[in-house]
């Protein structure tokens, strides 16, 4: 089945013929109402109205024919200059989406790989903090062990003092019970002897 287009030209070129029928479709129907039964009035009031209406609507579409068909042609263009223009941006606004979307996917691999990275940093970080803490660990126990064996030595050499001075304690008390004036003469004859030998 063929399709017809809308041609402009024909409708302007025919609007006349279809004004004029229009005209006369409504004298006769004027003309056919009870009030214009006589045909004089008719002829008489109302065909000079209908005379000068239709020449009116001849000249205005003569006159108005071409001004009109610009406006519209115009107003056709802008309409069509308005769709490229929004078509345009349209394509526009899809390649700023296109390149947000990207954006976007960049930002998560970003992110992603900030992520990444923090977590090898943190895992570097833990390891060298465990190994400061077993070297400070060790070195705490080197020094609590210094310090034990010194604490040691210490309480050791004193509990030799207190013996030996008890010792000697108990020794001179032994000896002062024990020694009668005659050893202790002998004791500083000898004592005499050697110091002046």
């Amino acid at each position: 089945m063929k399709r017809h287009r809308f041609d402009r030209q024909q409708v302007l070129k025919w609007m006349p013929f279809f004004l004029m029928l229009f005209l006369c479709l409504a004298g006769t129907a004027v003309a056919s109402s009870p009030e214009h039964s006589d045909g004089k009035h008719w002829l008489n009031t109302d065909w000079y109205r209908v005379m000068n209406f239709a020449v009116l609507i001849s000249a205005l579409f003569f006159l108005l024919r071409k001004p009109v068909s610009q406006a519209l042609n115009g107003r056709i263009d802008g309409i069509k200059t308005e769709l490229e223009e929004l078509e345009a941006k349209k394509n526009e606004a899809e390649k700023k989406l296109a390149q947000y979307n990207e954006q976007i996917a960049t930002l998560d691999r970003e992110a992603e790989k900030i992520i990444a990275e923090y977590k090898i940093q943190g895992e570097a970080a833990r390891d060298r903090i465990l190994e400061e803490s077993k070297k400070a660990a060790a070195k705490l126990e080197e020094q609590a062990r210094r310090t034990i064996e010194n604490e040691f030595k210490n309480a050791k050499l004193q509990l030799q003092e207190d013996i030996l001075e008890k010792a000697l304690t108990k020794a001179e008390e032994l000896v002062k019970n024990r020694i009668t004036s005659e050893d202790q003469n002998r004791l500083v004859d000898e004592y005499l002897d050697k110091v002046v030998a």
